[in-house]
């Protein structure tokens, strides 16, 4: 296999770590935030490798704690290893899946999981660490009231780097919304994957559904459905015949959560996601 031009003296090192000679690398797709590569390595081994520089090494350690968290629980690419390499490159190690998009029995399947995920609980909403929604930094200082770790964990954050953004948002009007709406709801905090979108979720061969890309803490499990559905649409019947009932009024409570990464969607991308910020103060 000819070596592409991502062959280099850090992809050596990441092959030699993992206990083989490198024969081929290649880019692939894996987000925004990191460089990411199929390594192949002379064992036979096929690697899914994020790098980077700089800010790369905290965002990769709260992945990597992330996919600590989760993997009891759901089905997680498994950590091969992480390290540093020449230049100051950071890196991790995933096992090599091949993804199918999530149809039938693999909707039922996650759902399975999503349940088993959530009914693992703390005494307090948040978690011991910090981590990272995309880019973004997420506090996750814990709080006994729900109402008080979204408002002050997750909408005020946003608020703050939108203003530092330069966009005009009415926080004020924003905040009232969010404890009219979770005002006297206390759910009991579950273990979320917290970036739930659908790009973060696939099917494998057997159609076992796997997760992946986390930003986990404890709060509300509905917080997670919502983030499903922001991208993707309803949810398949398929997917609560695995999970099982929900609230009759989750459809109140949704817009807020959807609201979170709305706002974060802005400060990262830009004004194009004001539409999605309007439409769920409009909802």
């Amino acid at each position: 296999m000819t070596l592409s031009r991502f062959d280099s003296t850090p992809d050596l090192e990441i092959a030699a770590a993992l206990g083989s000679g490198l024969v081929g690398s290649r880019a692939v797709g894996g987000g925004c935030i990191h460089d990411a590569r199929c390594l192949t390595f002379a064992d036979g081994r096929r690697v899914f490798v994020k790098s980077g520089r700089g800010a790369a090494a905290a965002w990769l350690a709260a992945e990597t704690r992330g996919l600590e968290l989760l993997a009891p629980h759901v089905r997680a690419p498994c950590l091969l290893g992480s390290g540093e390499a020449a230049g100051g490159v950071r890196w991790l190690a995933l096992e090599w899946l091949e993804f199918r998009p999530l149809a039938g029995a693999a909707w039922e399947d996650l759902g399975r999981q999503l349940a088993g995920l959530h009914a693992v609980t703390a005494l307090r909403h948040g978690l011991d660490h910090d981590n990272f929604i995309g880019a973004t930094p997420q506090n996750n200082a814990p709080a006994d009231s729900w109402l008080e770790f979204f408002a002050t964990r997750r909408l005020e954050p946003q608020l703050a780097l939108a203003r530092a953004n330069g966009h005009r948002l009415p926080a004020a009007e924003i905040l009232g919304m969010a404890e009219r709406v979770l005002a006297n709801y206390q759910p009991r905090p579950s273990l979320l994957h917290g970036d739930l979108w659908s790009g973060n979720a696939a099917a494998l061969a057997g159609g076992q559904a796997v997760v992946f890309d986390p930003a986990p803490y404890h709060g509300d499990a509905e917080t997670d459905l919502a983030m499903l559905e922001l991208f993707g649409g309803p949810l398949p019947a398929a997917f609560f015949q695995g999970y099982g009932d929900r609230a009759a009024d989750r459809a109140r409570r949704r817009p807020v959560y959807d609201l979170y990464h709305a706002l974060n969607h802005l400060n990262l991308f830009g004004s194009g996601y004001l539409g999605m910020v309007n439409r769920c103060l409009a909802r």
